[in-house]
């Protein structure tokens, strides 16, 4: 099941990419693969863990310009190989509750990646959902838009001449 798109509280990115499913999935699930392209230069992921079953973690390290170092510790809630992968930061492992936001610069999401066979590539679908339109636009105002769509071009220049 897909959840139905809330602009108040969701977030979307859609794009066609010249790069094929398994490429894209491949660079979603292998964590030395992710490391590469996650983060909008010049930002840079520095660490990530996974476990990829619903269930399991998803964890990530990114890296500022300057040195400051931002964690993600999220769950896997669904993971259908090179289909669609979902996965919230208000679970840990296990399903277990996370921790409620500590500031207004927290907030809680669910991601739901869908990838497609389209013409000569990939129809990749970020679906981000948040529990509220404070969080949805504190995300927006971090860069959503932008940040996804420059970690999408790292993705496709990493994966290009992979087979």
């Amino acid at each position: 099941m897909i959840a139905a798109f809330d602009p108040e509280l969701d977030l979307l990115f859609e794009r066609v990419v010249p790069t094929p499913r398994r490429l894209v999935w491949r660079a979603w699930t292998e964590p030395e693969t992710l490391v590469k392209w996650f983060c909008p230069r010049p930002w840079e992921a520095v660490g990530c863990e996974m476990d990829l079953r619903p269930g399991g973690r998803f964890a990530t390290v990114m890296r500022s310009p300057e040195g400051v170092e931002v964690a993600g510790a999220n769950c896997y809630l669904l993971v259908e190989p090179e289909r669609r992968l979902v996965w919230t930061s208000a679970l840990t492992p296990g399903f277990r509750p996370h921790a409620q936001p500590t500031s207004d610069a927290d907030f809680v999401f669910t991601a739901d990646l869908t990838l497609a066979d389209e013409a000569g590539g990939t129809l990749y679908r970020a679906h981000v959902m948040h529990a509220t339109a404070k969080a949805r636009r504190r995300h927006e105002g971090l860069g959503f838009h932008d940040g996804w769509s420059a970690a999408l071009d790292q993705l496709v220049e990493t994966m290009t001449g992979q087979v």
